[in-house]
């Protein structure tokens, strides 16, 4: 890293309350156990206290409850999280260089035609097909395809090796990553009378709104008529697929391999672990939750956490795991109730 902070503009920096030297500089960031003394950590789990008891740390980032040890700095906040993320991101906007390219790199292919935004970057070998606009500042890593007929806010950022299909629009502010596919044929045929499977044709599009970001080697297919739809803020992780005419609500969370089957539709602040797996055609409410490998058969109409498969709410599915936990105990004696039954019963 190429910068180095005092405690005092750390303090300014994120706007919490320092308790210790304001001279001390801090060089990095470090996890607990491996900081040296200009390092910032932080502690977000009180499962690790006895480490920041014991860390080096120039600085450690916690909130108003944790225990403070004399002679230790301290950056005081709400959201110790939150204030070790703005430090780290102070170092990595520290120590970043330009990209070396800017403007349309010599190899990129734009076809006649192509709006394209004030400072925005198309970077080596991508290839912009006809009918296309391009939003002010967004960046187009090398190696990505956009076919004809793309929308792209300001704003974006698209990774190397991105395709994104014929007619989709992407709103402001979207990050693609890696190998992400956006407006992939939907799975669908229909078989013939000899039972050969045969294509129906996809001729909707995606539509992604605003500060969306897609993970790495994501699938997200085009509808068969109207528009599958990713919802404004939502963050989906690496892995993901969304089948043809999904339609998720704003600020949801989906986390890596899971899969939501076509037509199926989520509300806001929706939270799916990983290898989660949604049914088509269901209905998922605001707010809830499913947990890592649930299954979901039938649409959810109450908020909250759900878990197993098929899910149902946590609280239930905790009180059957312990049930099952007791099964061995619960079998014997019923054995034994028998065996004592069958015993009275012969006498």
């Amino acid at each position: 890293m190429s910068n180095v902070f005092t405690l005092k503009e750390l303090e300014e920096l994120t706007g919490a309350q320092l308790k210790g030297d304001k001279k001390v500089v801090i060089r990095g960031i470090n996890e607990l156990k491996a900081a040296k003394t200009d390092d910032a950590a932080f502690l977000a789990n009180p499962r690790y206290l006895e480490e920041m008891k014991r860390s080096s740390a120039g600085v450690i980032c916690v909130d108003k409850t944790a225990p403070m040890i004399d002679g230790q700095n301290y950056l005081i906040a709400d959201d110790p999280s939150r204030t070790f993320q703005q430090i780290a991101e102070a170092f990595l906007k520290s120590a970043e260089t330009p990209t070396a390219f800017s403007g349309i790199h010599k190899s990129a292919t734009v076809a006649d035609g192509v709006e394209v935004g004030e400072a925005v970057t198309i970077g080596p070998h991508s290839v912009i097909d006809c009918n296309c606009s391009i939003g002010k500042g967004t960046v187009i890593y090398p190696n990505v395809t956009i076919c004809s007929g793309v929308k792209i806010g300001e704003g974006c950022t698209i990774y190397p090796g991105v395709v994104i299909r014929e007619g989709c629009i992407i709103g402001n502010r979207v990050i693609l990553q890696p190998g992400a596919i956006i407006g992939s044929c939907g799975f669908g045929y229909t078989p013939d009378s000899a039972g050969h499977h045969i294509k129906l044709e996809q001729v909707g599009i995606v539509v992604i709104g605003d500060d969306v970001e897609i993970g790495a080697n994501s699938c997200i297919d085009r509808a068969r008529f109207k528009a599958t739809i990713v919802g404004q803020g939502t963050k989906i992780d690496n892995l993901v697929q969304l089948g043809h005419n999904v339609e998720l609500g704003q600020d949801n969370i989906i986390v890596a391999q899971t899969g939501v089957a076509g037509s199926s539709k989520t509300g806001r602040h929706v939270m799916m672990g990983g290898q989660v797996g949604i049914l088509g055609h269901i209905e998922l409410a605001d707010g809830v939750q499913i947990a890592t490998r649930g299954g979901v058969s039938k649409s959810i109409s109450k908020p909250g956490p759900y878990r197993g498969s098929p899910a149902i709410p946590l609280d239930q599915y905790n009180r059957y795991k312990v049930l099952v936990r007791g099964i061995e105990k619960h079998v014997k004696r019923i054995e034994a109730l028998e065996k004592r039954l069958k015993e009275i019963e012969e006498k």
